[in-house]
C-alpha cells in the first residue's frame, strides 16, 4: 500500500426521533476506549438554538467487528460553568476530543464552551469516562504581542504523552486553532483572487503547558505559556482554512498521526455567492519533536460525497473528531476515523495505514518557536 486511503463504513449516529436534545443535530463525536474495554463516542448533542451538550455513547459492532450503531448512555456535560453559557439561556459544549494522557493516568477532554464572549477551549478529566470533572478554560500567553487567549478557539486535542517544549522539557502539548479576526472561511472567500496565505492564521497551532503531578486532586491544569504554528493553508482543498481533527496517535511505526480539516471555496450553478467545503486529510508528525511534519495530504483522503455529507445543518461537511486504533482486532495498522456528516449525523470510515510513510506530501515547515 503506497498511500493514506479512507473507506467509508457507514452511519453509526443521527438524531434519535422524539429526543429534543437531538433535534438538530448529532455530530463531531470524542472517541475514547474505555477501562473496560469498550469504544465510547461523546457526540455533541444540538438542542433548538443550537444549545449543545455532550453526550455518551457506547458502540456496537457487527460480527466482523465493524462499527454499526451505538447504544444511548446519557450526558456527559452540559452548560452549567459561567464560560459555557450565555445570558439568554442558550449555550455550548460542542466538538469534544478525547485523550487518555499517560503521566496523568486519566482521560482529558477538551471541548470548545460557548458563552457571549464566543468559541474558547475548555477542558475536564476523568478516570473512568463517565464522571467528569471541569478544570476551567485554557490560559495561554502572549505570541508577537497578541493574547491568544482573548480570541475565539476551536478544534483542540493533546498528546497522550509529554512532548518537549521548545527548551526540551518534557510537557502537556495542545494542538488547537486560534480564531484570528478577520480569517474565518467566510471572510476570506469574499476575496479570492487577492488573497494571500497568511503564514500565522486560520492555521493548527501546538501550546505547552507545564503538568503539575503534585498528587492533588483534581489535576491543576497549567498556563500554556509558549506556542508556535504548526501548519497552515497551502493546497487547494484546504485554501481558506485548517484546523485540527482528531486527537494524535501513534502508529505502529511510531508517528504521530491525525486527521484534519480544510476549507476550500465551492460554486454551485443553483447558489448565490460562495459555499464553502469542509474536507480531511492525513498529517504525520515526527514522534520525537512533533512539530517536524513528516507527511502532510496534499489532497484530501475524504471528501462530502455521500447526501448525508452534502446536505444537513451545514452542506459539504465532513468534520473528522474521533479516532479508534483496532488493536483489539489485532490490527494495530487500522484505524477507524468517527465524523460529523453535514453537522447533522456521525459517520465512519476506516483507515489503514501504509507500512511505510509514502513520499512527497511535506509542506509547510513549523516557524521558528515562541
Amino acid at each position: 500500500m503506497s498511500s493514506f486511503e479512507l473507506q467509508r463504513l457507514g452511519l453509526v449516529m443521527e438524531p434519535e426521533p422524539g429526543n429534543s436534545q437531538e433535534v438538530e443535530g448529532v455530530l463531531n463525536p470524542a472517541a475514547a476506549r474505555g477501562p473496560d474495554g469498550d469504544l465510547y463516542l461523546f457526540p455533541r448533542l444540538v438542542a433548538r438554538g443550537n444549545y449543545s451538550r455532550i453526550g455518551i455513547a457506547r458502540v456496537r459492532f457487527n460480527a466482523a467487528g465493524d462499527p454499526v450503531g451505538v447504544e444511548r448512555l446519557g450526558i456527559a456535560l452540559e452548560p452549567e460553568a459561567d464560560y459555557e453559557r450565555r445570558p439568554d439561556g442558550g449555550g455550548g459544549c460542542e466538538d469534544p476530543r478525547i485523550t487518555f494522557v499517560e503521566p496523568l493516568q486519566r482521560y482529558m477532554m477538551t471541548y470548545t464552551a460557548f458563552s457571549s464572549q464566543g468559541p474558547r477551549i475548555a477542558l475536564a478529566q476523568s478516570r473512568d469516562l463517565f464522571h467528569w470533572q471541569r478544570l476551567g478554560l485554557a490560559t495561554f500567553g502572549l505570541y508577537h504581542g497578541t493574547e491568544i487567549g482573548d480570541v475565539d478557539d476551536k478544534d483542540a486535542s493533546v498528546f497522550p504523552i509529554a512532548i518537549p517544549n521548545p527548551s526540551g522539557q518534557p510537557e502537556l502539548a495542545m494542538l488547537h486553532r486560534p480564531l484570528f479576526p478577520g480569517t474565518r472561511p467566510e471572510e476570506t472567500a469574499c476575496h479570492p483572487a487577492t488573497r494571500e496565505v497568511d503564514l500565522d492564521r486560520e492555521s493548527i497551532w501546538i501550546s505547552y503547558s507545564p503538568m503539575v503531578l503534585d498528587g492533588s486532586e483534581p489535576y491543576r491544569l497549567g498556563h500554556f505559556a509558549c506556542h508556535h504554528r504548526l501548519a497552515t493553508p497551502v493546497s487547494p482543498w484546504e485554501r481558506l482554512k485548517i484546523g485540527g481533527g482528531t486527537p494524535p496517535i501513534l502508529t505502529r511505526r511510531g508517528h504521530w498521526l491525525i486527521v484534519y480539516h480544510g476549507v476550500s471555496e465551492v460554486t454551485e450553478p443553483d447558489s448565490a455567492g460562495h459555499q464553502l467545503c469542509y474536507s480531511a486529510g492525513v498529517m504525520v508528525l515526527s514522534k520525537e519533536h512533533p512539530q517536524v511534519i513528516r507527511y502532510r495530504s496534499v489532497e484530501p483522503v475524504l471528501t462530502p460525497l455521500l447526501p448525508q455529507e452534502r446536505r444537513g445543518a451545514v452542506a459539504n461537511v465532513v468534520f473528522p473528531t474521533g479516532i479508534d486504533r483496532r488493536d483489539d482486532l489485532g490490527l494495530p495498522n487500522r484505524f477507524d476515523v468517527y465524523y460529523g456528516m453535514a453537522d447533522k449525523r456521525i459517520g465512519v470510515a476506516r483507515l489503514d495505514v501504509p507500512d511505510f510513510v509514502p513520499a512527497g506530501g511535506v509542506a509547510d515547515p513549523p516557524e521558528a518557536k515562541v
